[in-house]
């Protein structure tokens, strides 16, 4: 940090005052939460205790402090709700102060972390008067983490909670993530694969929940409830019972039973996260019941406690004929639970995936997020990078959601976007809120890519203010990661906002998907799913390539949207380019709305993402001896790796349309 910025910091903060009704563990994490970022940035640590009528100081306040009148009005605090908070600089001439203020502890714990973030970018101290509360009442981290220590979908290293079949001991590295969670906002944890296998399914019992309650005890310091995954058929598989028929009355003494177990051992224990009836998992289907019927029965055992279920909406055939023109796997969510709308019980949410198929690098929104009206739902994003370079490859994240966020669904009118729809302020749901599937594991850095901790930050930042701009994001976490200097910070901010339309450029084209290996989903491969029975297809052949989606000619999807988004997609003229294989199945010589062919638009894109992605290693160089060794030495080893993967892409995705649509490219080169 410049010398003098931190100068005039520490003026602010010779000491921390606390206020509050009673004490807080909380508020004393918030505290020590100071302390220690405050002491860590200037080199010199505040006092903590005093009182604010010495001087400058920060005043750290739960409740309605009198320290607090005439700084920030008791409204003004109630209207904060339980998570929000009051950043305000007060205090009479000489004598100046600033008031982190929460009408709750949890929101003076954001607060603290809010200013420390002031601190670490640079900002100014002198007129604060920052209002905020989050938009997400759920602000949810999903991890894929199984107990024998390895994670699905996990690209940077292994589990941080499990080894072996049993819970960590040494758990020094859980309270660094709950702290980490904590920064950025995020109140909720699901700590096992949505898979549940044979193990994790005695996560609920009683021989395990003594140290699950001991994980939860860490994050509750930090506000954060702990959430399990839970296996549908335990009654049979833990229970010794012959059906987990959700209608049948000793499966529901089961759940009801393994619920006040769970919450004896954790009183604040979150509920339960649940995927049914989806890629071989068992479900409410085998008994002839419906996703309501499963979900209901769960959250009939929870209701008591104040538990929730989270239940997701990944619901499709995973065994489908691809010769099978007419079922479409993006019509699937929408088709399933559609017709349930209204049939949830309220402590129920649906967590709706952004896109119908699954991640990929361009989907349209889910045509859920405005077709559910009376059901609390949950937007799920995924943050690790499963069909975005695995965290191998640079791809920041943050403009994909904002599209996503943003995205128009007209339910209700202009402005009815997914971002209202998920956090339940567009059909004034009770519950809502935004999950994503984590990036994190046990490598030093987190991620794995060390720019991969940019959408981990940007998530949280994300989800609590949907209308911050992926430029500001992008901004604050180099500033935060790097430091202030200009050439640093302008670098990678660049970098960062470029990598999406970077990596789609030289993946799958104009929305089509998939095109990768089967099973581990790393790298190129236009036929890997062609003939499966995923769903995941794209039909290119000699004359054309894309999936007719339309109500006139194709399968329908379109239709589930209002009228006007529907309107848009059904046309081949007014459907976006970079969808429009998604939606149609167009000739290689279609003319897109750039004026190219879509066999030359494959060919120029896939050119120019490879040379892109090796001005990206350029751009790094340049960086040399502005950032340490290993960290510098890190990034450019994953550049050069996604450099030569680029080239690989390239070549396979051009040699492959080129051979099937027999179409030169207009620039004659090299293809093979």
């Amino acid at each position: 940090m410049d010398p003098e910025i931190a100068e005039k910091y520490a003026s602010w903060c010779r000491s921390i005052v606390v206020e509050a009704s009673a004490p807080s563990p909380l508020l004393a994490k918030a505290c020590e939460e100071l302390v220690g970022g405050i002491g860590s940035m200037l080199g010199r640590m505040p006092l903590a205790g005093g009182t604010a009528d010495h001087g400058r100081c920060v005043l750290l306040c739960a409740g309605n402090s009198s320290k607090l009148h005439g700084v920030v009005e008791a409204a003004e605090l109630e209207a904060l709700g339980e998570e929000g908070y009051v950043l305000r600089t007060a205090g009479e001439p000489g004598r100046p102060f600033v008031a982190i203020a929460g009408h709750t502890d949890r929101g003076a714990l954001y607060g603290a972390f809010h200013f420390l973030r002031l601190l670490q970018t640079g900002q100014n101290l002198n007129e604060l008067n920052i209002i905020e509360k989050p938009a997400a009442k759920l602000r949810m981290i999903n991890h894929w983490d199984n107990m024998d220590g390895s994670v699905e979908r996990g690209y940077a290293g292994r589990s941080i909670f499990y080894r072996d079949g049993k819970i960590v001991t040494d758990r020094k590295r859980i309270h660094d993530y709950a702290r980490m969670m904590a920064a950025v906002g995020l109140n909720a944890i699901a700590i096992n694969n949505v898979n549940v296998h044979e193990t994790e399914t005695n996560l609920i019992t009683s021989e395990l929940l003594p140290s699950v309650a001991a994980v939860a005890d860490i994050f509750r310091a930090y506000g954060v409830r702990l959430y399990l995954s839970v296996n549908f058929a335990s009654p049979i598989q833990y229970g010794g019972l012959t059906t987990a028929d959700p209608l049948d009355p000793e499966v529901r003494r089961f759940w009801a039973e393994r619920a006040a177990d769970v919450y004896r051992h954790i009183p604040d224990f979150g509920g339960f996260l649940v995927k049914a009836d989806s890629e071989f998992r068992p479900g409410p289907f085998t008994y002839g019941r419906d996703h309501a019927d499963g979900a209901n029965m769960l959250a009939e055992a929870l209701r008591p406690y104040g538990g929730i279920v989270v239940w997701r909406c990944f619901v499709y055939d995973c065994l489908q004929d691809w010769r099978d023109r007419k079922t479409d796997r993006a019509r699937a969510a929408f088709d399933h639970f559609r017709p349930l709308d209204g049939k949830f019980a309220d402590n129920v949410i649906l967590q709706i995936k952004n896109g119908p198929m699954d991640f990929q690098v361009r989907e349209p929104a889910s045509p859920l997020f405005g077709g559910l009206r009376h059901t609390n739902q949950v937007l799920e994003l995924q943050i690790t990078q499963e069909y975005t370079g695995q965290q191998k490859h640079l791809c920041f994240l943050i403009p994909q959601w904002k599209e996503i966020l943003d995205f128009d669904t007209y339910a209700r009118g202009e402005g009815s976007t997914v971002s209202k729809a998920a956090t339940g302020e567009l059909f004034g749901r009770p519950l809502g809120g935004i999950a994503a599937v984590s990036n994190i594991g046990d490598d030093a850095n987190w991620t794995g890519h060390l720019l991969a901790q940019a959408n981990y930050y940007g998530y949280g930042r994300l989800v609590w203010r949907p209308e911050l701009t992926a430029e500001q994001i992008a901004d604050e976490w180099t500033r935060i990661t790097f430091g202030h200097d200009p050439a640093v910070v302008s670098t990678i901010r660049r970098m960062l906002l470029d990598s999406w339309t970077i990596y789609e450029n030289y993946t799958s084209p104009l929305g089509v998907g998939w095109m990768v290996n089967p099973g581990h989903h790393y790298g190129p491969n236009v036929d890997g799913y062609e003939y499966s029975k995923w769903g995941t297809y794209h039909y290119a052949d000699c004359h054309g390539i894309g999936v007719d989606r339309t109500v006139k000619s194709g399968t329908g999807y379109t239709g589930q949207y209002h009228d006007k988004v529907a309107s848009r997609f059904e046309s081949i003229e007014s459907c976006p380019d970079e969808l429009l294989l998604f939606f149609h199945h167009v000739p290689y010589t279609h003319v897109l709305k750039s004026g190219k062919t879509v066999i030359q638009h494959i060919y120029d894109t896939h050119f120019e993402g490879a040379e892109q992605v090796d001005k990206l290693v350029d751009v790094w160089r340049g960086l040399e001896g502005r950032i340490d060794g290993d960290r510098y030495a890190s990034v450019l080893s994953r550049l050069q790796e996604q450099s030569k993967h680029a080239k690989e892409w390239r070549d396979v995705i051009n040699s492959y349309f080129l051979r099937k649509s027999g179409i030169a490219d207009e620039q004659g080169r090299t293809i093979y």
